[in-house]
């Protein structure tokens, strides 16, 4: 991404996709007590942003099927589609009152979708090219 971005664009991005992933778990936790620490939201939405970019690129993964476990290259669109799919499940259920632990779900959520929009956004991007906008 960053490649593809540029350096500084993509530095502004990263800081950018954190900080929509830290407003999210807020917004989405006013009254936790527990901290925000790590950068798993701005990872997100690097991931995103790769979804939009690089949507057939092969993504070499481990397979898990009941008790044979293979690697296998799968398009990007299906891995991080999965993966973005388990975040909403797992941010839901964290909602109950019952829910307690260390992911912030939504930070990964909001990261992820403003990935997405940035991706959308540079789509049309060349190695380190000046946005036409």
């Amino acid at each position: 991404m960053e490649d593809r971005l540029g350096g500084f664009t993509y530095v502004v991005f990263y800081l950018a996709a954190g900080l929509a992933a830290t407003l999210a778990q807020v917004a989405m936790s006013p009254d936790s007590s527990i901290p925000i620490i790590g950068a798993s939201g701005a990872i997100a939405g690097v991931l995103g942003a790769y979804l939009v970019m690089f949507p057939r690129a092969r993504v070499r993964t481990l397979v898990f099927l009941v008790y044979i476990v293979r690697f296998a290259e799968l398009p990007a669109i299906i891995v991080l589609g999965a993966w973005f799919v388990l975040q909403i499940f797992n941010g839901l259920a964290s909602i109950t009152a019952m829910a307690s632990g260390g992911v912030a779900w939504f930070a990964h959520i909001g990261g992820f979708v403003v990935g997405l929009l940035v991706g959308f956004l540079f789509r049309g991007r060349t190695k380190g090219t000046t946005p036409s906008w």
